[in-house]
């Protein structure tokens, strides 16, 4: 769990992809999954990432259109949605903010 803080400070995006071999999405890992843990009788930093991630996350396809992608987290109530292949491998991740600096909408 210290490598997935680590990773969610490094980003700044306020959540983590969890992948498997061949780089393939099995879940994400938010602030708000480690701030529901917290009260947890384990520590956050005894689980593991499997244990805390939220399985089957909302994704979009690459090819989406931006405005598709913002009507998803809006939605959905999410401020970041993973991008992944019809493989389920991670493209990438698009973020609320990224959005409205476009300046598109």
């Amino acid at each position: 769990m210290k490598d997935v803080v680590y990773e969610m400070n490094r980003k700044g995006l306020g959540m983590t992809c969890v992948v498997e071999d061949g780089n393939r999405l099995v879940g994400i890992i938010t602030d708000g999954d480690l701030r529901r843990h917290m009260t947890d009788s384990l520590s956050i930093v005894e689980r593991t990432a499997g244990e805390m991630m939220t399985r089957s996350p909302v994704t979009v396809d690459p090819r989406m259109f931006a405005v598709e992608a913002l009507n998803v987290m809006e939605r959905r109530k999410i401020t970041a949605v993973v991008a992944v292949d019809a493989d389920q491998r991670v493209i990438g991740v698009l973020h609320l903010h990224a959005l409205w600096r476009t300046q598109m909408f």
